[in-house]
């Protein structure tokens, strides 16, 4: 079993069992950019859950571009919660506010937070795959 694939499917359904948990049981609505990374992180659970069951290291073709925008999009999204100049991101003019913060652990983990650092960890371990794909060929 590939150790990296499995560090990222784990972490991929880690954390869309956390974002289910926030918006089911917590009750928290999502906001656009929140749905956003939501569309990005769901379908890694199944493909890279599928890699590495069959131990395809070539899946970071597939994987590593949603990842990198779901990172990007957290990141951003990070920034209107965080940054006074970006809370009034035009992305989230209709319903719940961007910049809310249902969550502010330690003054900054916040849950597009928590989204950064699951992107950010798949993202790694994509390209710890990728390079093993490489030495492979």
């Amino acid at each position: 079993m590939n150790i990296p694939l499995l560090i990222s499917w784990i972490t991929s359904t880690v954390a869309m069992l956390g974002s289910l948990y926030f918006s089911e049981v917590m009750k928290f609505i999502p906001c656009n950019l929140c749905w956003y990374q939501r569309i990005l992180m769901y379908p890694l659970v199944i493909v890279l859950g599928i890699a590495a069951f069959r131990n395809d290291t070539l899946i970071y073709r597939y994987a590593l571009p949603f990842s990198i925008i779901g990172m990007l999009t957290s990141l951003y999204h990070y920034g209107v919660q965080k940054v006074p100049f970006l809370k009034e991101s035009p992305m989230c003019g209709d319903g719940v506010p961007c910049s809310g913060e249902y969550i502010n652990w330690l003054g900054f983990i916040t849950i597009p937070f928590l989204a950064l650092v699951a992107f950010v960890i798949i993202t790694i371990c994509l390209f710890i795959v990728r390079k093993q794909a490489a030495q492979e060929e």
